[in-house]
């Protein structure tokens, strides 16, 4: 799949699909849940699963919202995997019991991302290791696919050293950990302090050799400094929210939003030679990873500044799967 994305740029690396927009936490930094969404249909984002295999995309990874509370969730997991896609899943951990972890087995799910905020919950986040670590022990003890385990420091987290606690119970549980940057209230970015930054590189230094170490985009926004990069989002990235639409990803909702349905090789040449101009200061990971495969080559062209749209919200998070 890497050699494939590396020689051929005509096709998405990476898709996130959202079967549901409605989870059961209620996060302040997330804007990407609501509480009342129903289900989509689930022969509609089969649908859009069969889309994206025949525009050959390598990792299609579901999100939300909490894409557990989605009924058929193991048959769009299944339908993931017969396309030829790695498959993952980004959750709060809240649901998982021996029984579904099992039917996940069964399912054929290759890849599970948590994030845990903090180790005790407070006002911001419940995601915390003390909620959460049951589930931990299960998913150690039952899960036949990838766990990371992902934590945070930055704007809004009260104990850095949470993040190192978090890191370690992962890794001593079997699973890998990752850290990301988040934002302060106001969704602005800030340099890590002292202190913030020796946790984050004591957490870098236990996580495991695998492509979450190409993470120069992350070392620059700790610094507080933009990064200059091809963002290939809406080409070799593509967000599909509830709505069928395409976007450049999750904090970018509006652009191109394009029905996947109706998504061309056309459109993915066109948005991959297109420059956005959030990337400067852009934090989604998941963008920069695939990205990535094409920095050495085609330059972008930067179309006229386009209005942002009303629903857009600002970035809060980063160092998660997108």
């Amino acid at each position: 799949m890497i050699a494939w994305g590396a020689l051929h740029k005509d096709h998405p690396i990476m898709a996130h699909i959202i079967p549901i927009r409605r989870c059961n936490l209620a996060c302040t930094y997330c804007n990407e849940f609501d509480d009342v969404s129903k289900p989509v249909d689930t022969d509609v984002i089969l649908k859009r699963v069969d889309r994206l295999g025949k525009l050959g995309t390598g990792i299609i990874t579901i999100s939300g919202g909490e894409p557990l509370l989605h009924p058929d969730l193991d048959q769009i997991i299944a339908r993931i995997r017969s396309t030829g896609a790695v498959t993952g899943l980004i959750t709060n951990g809240y649901l998982l019991t021996a029984d579904r972890i099992e039917r996940l087995n069964r399912a054929g799910l290759d890849h599970m991302q948590i994030s845990i905020d903090n180790v005790m919950p407070d006002g911001v986040s419940k995601k915390s290791l003390k909620v959460l670590d049951r589930k931990l022990q299960l998913l150690s003890s039952h899960a036949l696919f990838h766990v990371n385990i992902n934590s945070v420091v930055g704007g809004g987290v009260k104990n850095p050293d949470d993040a190192l606690l978090i890191a370690r119970r992962a890794i001593h549980l079997g699973f890998s950990s990752t850290i990301g940057i988040i934002h302060d209230g106001g969704g602005q970015l800030k340099p890590l302090t002292e202190k913030e930054r020796e946790i984050y590189l004591a957490v870098k230094a236990l996580e495991k050799r695998n492509f979450s170490q190409l993470s120069f985009f992350q070392e620059q926004i700790a610094k507080g400094e933009p990064n200059h990069w091809r963002c290939r989002a809406g080409a070799r990235y593509l967000y599909i929210c509830e709505d069928g639409l395409v976007h450049y990803c999750s904090q970018q909702r509006g652009f191109p939003a394009r029905p996947l349905l109706e998504y061309t090789l056309a459109d993915i040449r066109r948005e991959y030679l297109t420059g956005k101009a959030c990337s400067p200061h852009c934090t989604v990971s998941c963008v920069h990873y695939v990205s990535y495969f094409d920095s050495w080559r085609s330059p972008q062209v930067f179309p006229d500044a386009r209005p942002r749209q009303e629903h857009q919200k600002p970035l809060v998070r980063i160092g998660s799967a997108g």
